[in-house]
């Protein structure tokens, strides 16, 4: 018992300062929706916080990618009547589109047909081979071409048409019988039980990893490892067996160590991954088979594994068959690409699933895109509040005066808590809590300066009275826009560039210590952050009015 993990200890003590951060490779049989953007972006927004963290050792790795064999691609490209690889390329060509758009900045965009994921995927099976948790052996049961994978009775049901669909897809299966490779799972069980309880949030939510654990309460079954090249010919060839290709989600899950430089010796300087983000549809993959492979390879598993929910639309699964699949790119036209990325990671939680609505949108946006976080940056570079177009120092005398107002107070014991809260937030992955955070601030910010009425401060005698109140307010932008840098980049990276902040002082830790009193000029840019959202009319549609008919005698 535990017979592989001893060896995998002395590397989980070991303290690594290196960032590797991973999403799911998307299956390329459909465009992408927003449930894959929203694996994107928040995978995304770890990498940037890590990267304002200010790593001593700089490095950090981020992969996504699309994952491009299988029955379900084969049968994709039929239907498009294009070649398997002319369909795969189109398709993965449009995830990375998306990304770019959406400004994921990845280190490694992978994909299941690239050369070295082929010589990594032949290594690892070689090596899960070497430890005898590999065997022949005839295999029958319900397989689900949509899921690719086999499943058990208790994983069935008939729908109303009397046809066994999965529990939990409701996609069809079909009887099948074929010889295959097996991995010894049930070998494995009880390293990957001790995998999870070896850390309290090795999987969070805290739900996702009850699951897992709930799941291995029984003996988990042996599973199979390869298909019949006659049946599913796009795939991997098994080493020393051409008869046979590499199941569909072994091939997928080795992509992790693809990026990390697997089989090479200086991959370990990579590996494990930091957090791997998934959807819970896809955690029994990376939460029980996944580990286990690693472990059975005498490899490490992942650190952490972040689970987050799904999305519904107007509070109904999004599906081909409702056609109510959210394209990103055609919403984005109107919401604009960092108004979709920000509704995603201020609405969505990962223990629950979100739910898309326009009005919600289009509502979220334009009270705090454009009214909190953009109006306030406008108003404090207007000609009239600030016709030299800078950033003004403080007056002391006049910050102790404004400093006995409550409504100043309170607007500085808020943005004094700030960064040690939103650090907590950005932490615990909660990114919905660092926006709330943001915003009250804001908000704060907002009535300091309705209460201030800098706008009445026209006589010179009164100069320094108005500059303090901006330089305020100014500094409160500056602030919070540093700390928004992950969940919406390119704004803040706008608001941080008319602010004139050196690109070198966009750090965490510029968040801390005295405020920012140098006087500097304002960059030359358009103030206006974020435009607020007019819904595109809708025409009245007229009936056509009936034409008359003439008669005839």
């Amino acid at each position: 018992m535990l017979r592989y993990f001893a060896q995998l200890r002395r590397f989980s003590s070991k303290k690594s300062d290196f960032s590797f951060i991973t999403t799911p490779i998307f299956y390329v049989n459909a465009a992408p929706h927003i449930g894959h953007l929203y694996s994107a972006v928040i995978a995304d927004a770890i990498h940037r916080f890590n990267g304002l963290l200010n790593d001593p050792s700089g490095a950090s790795l981020f992969s996504t990618g699309t994952d491009e064999h299988g029955t379900k691609i084969q049968q994709a490209a039929a239907k498009h009547s294009v070649p398997v690889a002319t369909y795969c390329q189109q398709i993965s060509d449009q995830y990375r589109s998306l990304f770019r758009d959406f400004n994921v900045e990845h280190s490694r965009f992978i994909r299941t047909t690239d050369d070295d994921h082929a010589v990594a995927v032949q290594s690892f099976w070689k090596a899960l081979e070497a430890s005898g948790s590999i065997y022949s052996a005839q295999y029958s049961g319900w397989y689900c071409v949509p899921d690719e994978t086999f499943l058990t009775d208790s994983q069935l049901k008939e729908n109303d048409q009397g046809v066994k669909v999965s529990v939990d897809s409701g996609h069809p299966v079909e009887w099948t019988e074929e010889r295959n490779f097996m991995f010894r799972l049930e070998r494995h069980q009880a390293d990957v039980l001790h995998w999870i309880k070896g850390c309290e949030d090795r999987v969070v939510p805290g739900k996702f990893q009850k699951i897992l654990l709930d799941f291995l309460e029984e003996p988990l079954p042996d599973i199979s490892i390869s298909r019949p090249q006659a049946r599913v010919s796009w795939g991997i060839e098994v080493p020393g067996d051409p008869t046979q290709s590499v199941y569909v989600w072994l091939d997928a899950l080795v992509n992790y160590l693809t990026v990390a430089g697997y089989p090479h010796p200086e991959f370990g300087q990579r590996w494990p991954p930091t957090v791997q983000v998934l959807g819970k549809d896809i955690l029994k993959f990376h939460g029980i088979y996944w580990p286990a492979f690693l472990i059975a390879a005498g490899l490490e598993p992942p650190r952490k594994l972040l689970v987050h929910s799904h999305w519904t639309v107007d509070n109904q699964k999004m599906s081909k068959s409702k056609l109510n699949v959210v394209d990103p790119n055609e919403r984005a036209s109107l919401y604009t690409h960092e108004g979709l990325r920000f509704f995603l990671l201020r609405e969505g939680v990962a223990h629950s699933d979100g739910n898309y609505s326009d009005t919600k949108v289009m509502r979220i946006l334009n009270a705090e895109l454009a009214d909190t976080f953009g109006n306030l940056l406008s108003r404090c570079c207007g000609k009239a509040l600030n016709p030299e177009g800078i950033v003004p120092t403080m007056n002391p005398e006049v910050f102790n005066e404004l400093g006995k107002l409550e409504i100043t107070k309170k607007m500085l014991d808020l943005l004094h808590a700030l960064p040690e809260k939103c650090l907590s937030h950005y932490r615990n992955f909660n990114f919905y809590l660092v926006v709330d955070s943001v915003i009250q601030v804001l908000h704060a910010t907002n009535n300091f300066f309705e209460t201030t009425a800098p706008w009445k401060l026209k006589a010179p005698e009164q100069r320094d009275q108005l500059n303090t109140i901006l330089a305020l307010t100014m500094e409160v932008l500056r602030q919070t826009g540093i700390i928004m840098q992950p969940i919406v980049p390119q704004l803040s990276g706008k608001l941080l560039d008319k602010l004139s902040v050196s690109r070198h002082r966009r750090l965490w830790l510029d968040l801390h210590g005295q405020f920012d009193r140098k006087q500097r000029s304002l960059a030359e840019i358009d103030a206006v952050l974020f435009r607020r959202i007019v819904p595109p009319k809708v025409e009245e549609v007229k009936a056509p009015k009936a034409k008359k008919v003439k008669k005839r005698n």
